[in-house]
């Protein structure tokens, strides 16, 4: 069976669109214009990155444009995720501690781009590493020439395409560390999605972790 192939495009166009839609410009107290020339550059660059991709499915996407907490902060984005058919905003979990979120950062192995915007390529929410402890899947990731997501990089995800948060199809964000043993994850809880944490050795049958290909692309 041949994969269908999309239009990079007009796919870029979607993205950039949703984010404007769900207010980002305001939110990164710029005017909608200034936001969109922001990003404006990496639109040639998911072209060049993603042909030949597949097209988007929920559990797998050709490219994600990801913008970072340099830009909007965390818990802004995260209230404007909602699940798919659903109304209620997404949360933190209370057992993160006040300003603990930026404590998190991204993993050594991880080159992520500096700035306020980046493109990363060929995202899976990593169904095949559920019911297995954050450290089996990297390395099970790793093994495939893959890197784990970020929260920058996962919010991204179910904010532009909210079915890849699904009941138990959620997933850990293991490319985002702070220093002890707790790894951040996106799952459901109260009809709403949730950041919250897992422990790096503890499995759950509920909980993958996602991965991509480790090259991202910035805006520099």
């Amino acid at each position: 069976m041949t994969e269908t192939l999309f239009d990079v495009e007009t796919e870029f166009d979607r993205q950039l669109d949703r984010l404007v839609e769900m207010g980002y410009p305001a939110l990164a107290e710029l005017p909608e214009s200034a936001f969109r020339d922001l990003v404006a550059p990496l639109r040639a660059q998911a072209v060049k990155g993603a042909q030949g991709l597949p097209a988007p499915t929920d559990a797998r996407v050709p490219f994600l444009l990801v913008i970072t907490r340099d830009l909007i902060a965390v818990e802004a984005r995260l209230e404007l995720t909602t699940l798919v058919g659903k109304r209620k905003p997404g949360f933190v979990d209370h057992h993160y501690a006040e300003d603990d979120l930026p404590r998190f950062n991204p993993i050594k192995e991880l080159e992520v781009p500096a700035g306020p915007a980046y493109l990363l390529f060929d995202v899976d929410r990593g169904e095949e590493f559920r019911n297995l402890a954050p450290a089996v899947a990297l390395d099970g990731m790793t093994a495939q020439g893959r890197l784990p997501l970020t929260i920058d990089e996962g919010l991204a995800f179910i904010t532009l395409y909210p079915a890849a948060l699904a009941s138990n199809k959620c997933f850990s964000l293991v490319g985002s560390r702070c220093g002890d043993k707790r790894v951040p994850a996106l799952w459901i809880s109260q009809g709403a999605p949730k950041l919250g944490w897992c422990w790096y050795g503890n499995p759950h049958t509920w909980l993958g972790s996602a991965s991509a290909r480790p090259e991202r692309v910035g805006l520099d």
